[in-house]
């Protein structure tokens, strides 16, 4: 009897050390075949991985896993759905519900950081639902020519927008325990939403265990890179290949005026603005006006970036590392979007940024119009 008694603590104890360095992930999936496979995927070395494959049955699945040792991120794909199903492993065992016919209403819950992102997603729909509503109105007022309800419906969006950017704000602020506010701040400095100086300031904030995450070191050092470039400091000197293989600095492009170009033979937005630029520099080349693009083309895609260059006729200096966005340049530069550019006088300072269209030609009519 006391072996017996001493035998089932053991197992109990072991069980409850599994239990403890474990968690559980299940879930129910209406609509999905019997023999559907669930792609389990984690962000490793800023790429997404596949770390496992789980299989519903009778609408349901079931795995279990490591607890993470830091704070990550996974995602779930279904079958041959395009989505994903974004959530964050933690101590605590995790239901998932998948629907078939709504995989963005899909949701993972368990643990404050997925019950935080939960609440974000609700709030951004509620948000985006009334900006369409706002949409269809304005297309309806301007098809009636009511000037008066499409200008006041515009202010409405702009109000919008607004209230989103406080709550963003607000959320990441408030949830500085979740490594989503990581992926929030760096998503509302792409879009111009957050300086880079105050995102430092919530960085700052941070708890320390999410601090210490590769997408927060990451970001550290872009908003670092991003303050370096803001307007008035002197843009970061740089050497890279052009399109012949020979090596290029910046030094050597400068003129009273020159335009560091971020770029790629991929980038749709940038290919449209193009025609513009070289309006603008076969208008004012003459007078002083230089232009540097450095592309975020791959590394098997020289050729395509060289096509792109003809194509567009963008007849100026061009350099690429071929890294696609750990570009060591872009990097240097904060780069985290593009078409991206920076207006430099004859001794390398940075005097304006992301100058497009109809703004750029303004912008060096005033510096070389009159000469």
């Amino acid at each position: 009897m006391t072996r017996f008694i001493a035998f089932l603590s053991i197992v109990l104890l072991m069980g409850c050390a599994e239990e403890s360095n474990t968690y559980t992930l299940e879930g129910t999936a209406p609509g999905f075949k019997d023999g559907t496979t669930i792609f389990v995927y984690e962000l490793q070395n800023k790429q997404t991985k596949v770390v496992d494959t789980i299989t519903i049955e009778n609408e349901k699945f079931s795995a279990k896993y490591p607890k993470p040792v830091t704070s990550t991120l996974r995602f779930l794909k279904a079958g041959n759905l395009n989505q994903n199903i974004l959530y964050f492993p933690g101590k605590e065992n995790l239901q998932a519900t998948l629907y078939k016919d709504s995989i963005t209403a899909s949701f993972v819950s368990g643990g404050s950081q997925n019950l935080a992102y939960r609440e974000y997603v609700t709030k951004v729909k509620d948000l985006n639902a009334k900006k369409i509503e706002i949409s269809n109105k304005f297309k309806q007022a301007r098809k009636e020519q009511d000037n008066l309800l499409a200008s006041q419906l515009q202010l409405e969006n702009v109000a919008l927008d607004n209230e989103q950017i406080a709550y963003q704000k607000e959320f990441v602020k408030k949830n500085n325990n979740s490594i989503f506010s990581v992926m929030l701040i760096s998503e509302m400095v792409n879009n111009k939403d957050l300086a880079a100086k105050e995102a430092t300031v919530i960085l700052e904030g941070l708890d320390p265990e999410i601090a210490e995450t590769v997408l927060a070191k990451d970001l550290k050092t872009a908003l670092q890179n991003l303050k370096q470039t803001d307007i008035g400091g002197q843009a970061p000197s740089f050497e890279a290949p052009t399109p012949e293989g020979t090596m290029l600095s910046l030094e050597e492009t400068l003129g009273k005026y020159t335009i560091v170009d971020f770029w790629a033979s991929w980038c749709k937005p940038c290919r449209m603005e193009n025609p513009n630029v070289v309006r603008v520099y076969e208008k004012y080349h003459d007078k002083g006006l230089n232009i540097v693009s450095v592309s975020l083309d791959r590394a098997n895609q020289k050729e395509r970036w060289i096509q792109a260059i003809e194509a567009d006729n963008m007849d100026w200096y061009h350099v690429s590392n071929l890294k696609f966005w750990q570009d060591p340049i872009a990097q240097l530069y904060g780069v985290r979007a593009i078409p991206e550019t920076f207006l430099l006088d004859e001794n390398g300072v940075i005097i304006d940024k992301n100058l497009r269209g109809a703004a750029l030609e303004r912008r060096i009519a005033e510096l070389l119009g009159g000469q």
